[in-house]
């Protein structure tokens, strides 16, 4: 952060709030596929969106490009991620490391609490699951994704949950890219599997179905595209 934007933040605190709340929605819209890669983010057209400066604009998406979810290009301007295939990997593979760290820090913190709550989470996911059409099918994303980070919130390791966040939201990006079924792919019942081992204490076994997960979720990639839509109607406004 520049001098001048430190003293903008100091005369006016609300500018930071509107970016984050900018950058909120459009990192929902990422995620959840309403925005597909490679669609151009204009600055004039947040901000009329918006109804904000476009110097409140570009921290939103200076924020977004710090996740990973936006790269912006000189004279062009700023887009949705568009990962290459080896991008794609990489972001398994660094799931595959990170969540058997998590499994194994949440085995021994989970509460009877903690899984309660998980089961209600995975009613909502089989409800999802079992709807039709596109807004459900983003919503069973969404949630797919959740359960990971709420894996990751038990294990409590704040900078695990903070890479997590970012994976999880890099993981439904690629998914929009190169999924070959349009869904999540993060099934119901491995997710019950894992809870299952976890309440149970196996660690092992636990792991072990996270990393047969992850291998399940990546194998549904291809090199399908997204169908892009508007910026105005990504963000519903």
């Amino acid at each position: 952060m520049n001098a001048k934007s430190s003293l903008r933040r100091q005369l006016d605190p609300n500018l930071e709030d509107r970016a984050r709340a900018i950058r909120d929605a459009l990192r929902d819209a990422i995620v959840d596929r309403r925005l597909a890669p490679g669609t151009k983010l204009s600055e004039a057209e947040v901000g009329t969106l918006f109804d904000v400066s476009r110097t409140v604009v570009r921290d939103a998406l200076q924020m977004l490009a710090f996740e990973g979810l936006v790269k912006t290009e000189r004279n062009r301007g700023a887009f949705v991620s568009n990962p290459s295939t080896e991008e794609a990997r990489q972001v398994f593979a660094s799931r595959r490391l990170i969540e058997a760290g998590i499994i194994a820090a949440a085995a021994g913190r989970i509460t009877p609490d903690d899984l309660t709550a998980f089961r209600e989470h995975l009613k909502e996911e089989a409800r999802y699951r079992a709807e039709r059409g596109a807004s459900a099918r983003r919503a069973e994303i969404k949630a797919s994704g959740d359960f990971h980070l709420m894996l990751a919130k038990v294990a409590g390791n704040q900078v695990l949950e903070k890479f997590m966040d970012e994976l999880v939201a890099r993981s439904s990006l690629v998914i929009a890219l190169y999924g070959r079924t349009g869904i999540s792919s993060c099934g119901h019942d491995e997710h019950d599997e894992i809870l299952n081992a976890l309440e149970k204490g196996d660690v092992k076994k636990a792991t072990h179905l996270m990393m047969h997960h992850i291998d399940h979720i990546e194998a549904d990639l291809d090199l399908s595209m997204a169908e892009a839509r508007t910026l105005k109607d990504a963000l519903a406004l």
